[in-house]
């Protein structure tokens, strides 16, 4: 039992360490937008483009580098996502034209994430503690993944100021490529099939018959399409308020910061509560705090608070949603069937990011993106509300038969 313990305490550890350099390096890219469009004499929505063009392609290929994490274990998936993602960052910091932008943080840096953030960890993390403990678990390597959101801003933007934003990003190829050797820490084996087990094919056919995953897929989509909104475009419309650049990125920094604290919450209160119910609740209240925050002045005080409430609200959603599909279905498939309910997360991430570039360029303002956000907010938790965590028969007669 105290190896079983140890050697899922390296597997957690593994996993936090390599969602805090994924996740904490995508945070920055919202950074590199005003030097970049300066540089290139670019509009704001090439560079949203390229990164709303990253997110679908990691939401694209997330169920495939998912279900062969599944199958084959996803030491070797993560291995090649790392090497992707630091190409593609190597890459990025070589562009100089909007073609060669989307070639490298759309689409290379976009295969990379799918092989090594929360689909592929969080199944990980899934298979390697007991089903009483899931959901702390996954709350735990979230918040690692928010911590690194949290250190790797200030560093993201005093290498911009000291090397430049092209340098900057050879730099983040680098400490990205270290991914490849925490690989060594997961451990991940692919779980022994039993006779008259799930195909692949089947577990597809049980989870788009569930109205439950659905409902879920819908309400991730929400999540995606608020939080690329507002990690590219926050910085730049707090500039167009009138505050200093550095604001920005320290709002986005109390993000990272209290996220860390609102995806432990939520792993932990979802060991004890209704996931969807909490889910529901979550989406209300990013509403509200958005509402708030349109409606009193903006000023330096008022955007660390928008920072501080959002981060808290910011990944939350991750652990509650990748833990109902576990409790819906099992885990055997989780990484696939986890991939595909962040592909409509990551078809909102698209839209968030490219129609926020788009609705400035035309209107010269982000009014009507900050409304679309409220909207949806409510539309996720009316969509999270009927959600029922009851596993499904199959699982329920294997309980029975054990």
């Amino acid at each position: 039992m105290t190896s079983m313990w140890r050697a899922s305490g390296w597997i957690l550890l593994g996993s936090a360490l390599i969602l805090a350099l994924s996740l904490g390096i995508r945070h920055g890219f919202g950074l590199f937008l005003p030097p970049m469009s300066a540089q290139f004499g670019w509009g704001r929505e090439v560079f949203a483009f390229a990164i709303a063009l990253q997110n679908l392609i990691w939401g694209l290929a997330q169920p495939f580098t998912g279900a062969l994490a599944d199958r084959f274990g996803a030491a070797k998936v993560v291995v090649i996502g790392g090497v992707l993602y630091a190409v593609g960052l190597f890459c990025m910091g070589l562009s100089d034209s909007a073609l060669s932008l989307s070639l490298s943080a759309g689409l290379l840096i976009g295969i990379g994430l799918s092989g090594t953030s929360f689909s592929v960890i969080l199944g990980v993390v899934g298979r390697a503690v007991p089903p009483e403990k899931r959901s702390m678990a996954m709350g735990i390597a979230s918040a690692a993944g928010s911590f690194g959101q949290f250190a790797m801003l200030p560093g993201t933007l005093g290498l911009i100021g000291w090397l430049g934003w092209s340098t900057a990003l050879l730099v983040l190829g680098v400490l990205v490529a270290l991914i490849v050797p925490l690989v060594g820490l997961l451990k991940d084996k692919p779980l022994p099939k039993f006779e008259g087990e799930q195909t692949l094919s089947e577990a597809l056919r049980e989870a788009c018959s569930h109205s439950g995953f659905w409902l879920l897929a819908f309400g991730f989509f929400v999540c995606g399409f608020q939080v690329v909104f507002i990690g590219v475009h926050l910085p730049a419309y707090l500039v167009d308020q009138h505050l200093p650049a550095t604001v920005g990125t320290t709002v986005l920094a109390l993000i990272g910061l209290f996220n860390i604290f609102g995806t432990y919450t939520a792993g932990w209160l979802g060991g004890r509560m209704s996931k969807p119910r909490l889910l529901t609740a979550l989406y209300l209240a990013r509403a509200v705090v958005i509402v708030v925050f349109l409606w009193v002045p903006v000023t330096q005080f008022s955007a660390y608070l928008f920072g501080m409430a959002m981060g808290f609200l910011w990944l939350s959603t991750v652990p509650l949603t990748n833990g109902t599909v576990a409790t819906l279905f099992g885990v055997r498939n989780l990484s696939m069937l986890g991939g595909i309910v962040f592909l409509f997360h990551q078809l909102g991430a698209f839209l968030g990011g490219w129609l926020g570039g788009v609705v400035y360029d035309h209107t010269g303002s982000y009014d009507l993106i900050w409304q679309v956000s409220i909207l949806l907010s409510l539309l996720a938790a009316a969509l999270n509300w009927p959600v029922r965590e009851r596993p499904v028969a199959r699982l329920q007669a294997q309980a029975g038969l054990a």
